[in-house]
């Protein structure tokens, strides 16, 4: 296939990830809003019968994605990032027949139920299906299905979050080591990507996901900043661990007892938290925007934070479909809020400082638990529309960024694939201590890159281990 051909296929993928990712889109946002208007509303329970009716639904919801996700598609289980990076690498098959109905429709019922999970990791999964789909219609060599892939996961980003160019970055630097580099396949990547967010503007509109206007601030404030990059990088490796952590202990009371259990339980919990604090749900893209433009006290910031912390990591520990892109751009708001909060008990601040610090917060974590700093920085651009404090989100992104290398923090894509690897491979339960197969290798960006065996059957993120494996398709 000519240069022309390939890239007439990635814009082709790129068409159909932006019309699968507005459909999923509204698909989560309207069948978020509908269960607990029809409740509240149509049915009129109020009191202790509306929230035992939503825990009831909620908990539903959780566990059909589950069942959806370990009966079907185990691959489809988290965020869908780290197999994508797997199947570039060659450490993973992108069965997409059975993940495109699996991944959305699993994906669907989680983010729909409550949970705390984002929607821009399934997007990116479904993107890289539709991608292997196109690959295998058009016969493409094995280094342009890499690179198709690749594409049709920056496809999905930019669906997620109307962000194109944080998508084409989201490729150079998150997935540096798997992609295979040519201008054919870089140029396939930039039109995937470009014609993914004119059909999504075109059917969302040309506004920033995540509006947040914010003025240029004296440099003065610039070690405030540098601040909250220091303490950004500690959070973001804390982030990490802990999520490894509940993912260990989950999957132990799954093998325990059942996988079903915890997905129930988070289920009885968030039915009601959407009625009784909506703060404690959902992604957080919505909350995130409304924090920064309130003026809430410090003490609640700090409550909001730890409750959305604990619900991040219950939440993705259960093992049903949904990404954590978004939670960690919201958790992060609420982070840099609390922090401007803070700090203002101590000196006074220039007007619009919260905003700007909670701004900066999102680059930060997110370069601190993804790894990704540039994308980081690009991607707070384009959500919120802030370019007049490029250079404080820089700061606070660069600096998080180098405290996670220094604390030996490493990106939690990497520790999730190498994790599902090795629980694959040795087929049972897999101690902390052996998720590091063998001695981690730096890359360009300073981050410890793990050297990955490799491993051919599907397996999500957390608890499918002792599902019957799959035969490879031929």
């Amino acid at each position: 296939m000519g240069n022309g051909g390939y890239h007439a296929v990635a814009i082709v993928v790129g068409v159909a990830v932006g019309l699968a990712g507005v459909a999923f889109h509204l698909g989560v946002e309207e069948l978020t809003a509908a269960w607990p208007a029809l409740l509240r509303d149509t049915l009129g329970l109020s009191g202790t019968a509306l929230y035992v009716a939503a825990a009831l639904v909620a908990a539903a919801m959780a566990v059909a994605s589950l069942f959806l996700v370990r009966r079907f598609a185990p691959e489809a289980g988290g965020s869908g990032v780290p197999e994508i990076e797997g199947a570039m690498e060659g450490l993973r098959q992108v069965r997409w027949k059975r993940v495109l109905p699996v991944k959305f429709v699993a994906g669907l019922l989680s983010l729909s139920s409550g949970m705390v999970l984002g929607r821009e990791g399934p997007t990116i999964h479904i993107g890289a299906s539709i991608a292997k789909a196109a690959a295998d219609v058009t016969k493409m060599s094995s280094e342009d299905m890499r690179g198709l892939l690749a594409a049709g996961g920056a496809a999905g980003l930019a669906a997620a979050f109307n962000a194109p160019l944080a998508a084409v970055l989201f490729v150079i630097e998150e997935t540096r080591r798997q992609f295979p580099y040519s201008a054919r396949t870089y140029v396939g990547v930039i039109l995937a990507s470009l014609a993914s967010a004119i059909v999504t503007e075109q059917l969302t509109g040309n506004v920033p996901y995540m509006l947040l206007p914010a003025s240029a601030l004296p440099h003065g404030m610039l070690p405030a900043f540098l601040a909250l990059g220091l303490l950004l990088g500690a959070v973001g490796v804390g982030f990490n661990r802990t999520l490894v952590w509940a993912l260990d202990h989950v999957r132990s009371l799954g093998l325990a007892s059942s996988f079903y259990l915890f997905p129930l339980l988070i289920g009885l919990i968030v039915g009601p938290l959407m009625f009784l604090l909506p703060e404690a749900t959902q992604g957080g893209e919505v909350l995130a925007v409304q924090l920064a433009t309130e003026n809430r006290p410090l003490a609640v910031l700090a409550v909001i934070v730890l409750i959305r912390f604990v619900m991040t990591m219950a939440s993705y520990s259960t093992g049903v479909a949904g990404g954590i892109f978004a939670p960690i751009l919201a958790l992060a708001t609420t982070i840099g809020l609390t922090f401007g909060a803070g700090l203002e008990t101590l000196v006074a601040l220039p007007e619009n400082t919260h905003v700007a610090l909670a701004i900066a917060a999102m680059g930060g974590l997110f370069a601190a638990t993804i790894g990704a700093p540039l994308v980081g920085m690009v991607l707070v651009m384009e959500l919120t529309g802030a370019y007049g404090i490029l250079v404080p989100v820089m700061l606070t992104t660069i600096v998080s960024n180098m405290v996670a290398q220094r604390l030996g923090g490493r990106p939690i894509y990497e520790i999730l694939l190498e994790r599902t690897l090795a629980i694959e491979a040795e087929g049972q339960p897999v101690p902390r201590r052996r998720f590091r197969l063998r001695r981690p290798r730096s890359d360009l960006t300073g981050m410890a890159a793990a050297t990955l065996p490799a491993a051919n059957l599907p397996a999500p993120e957390i608890a499918a281990a002792d599902a019957p494996a799959a035969k490879p398709e031929t």
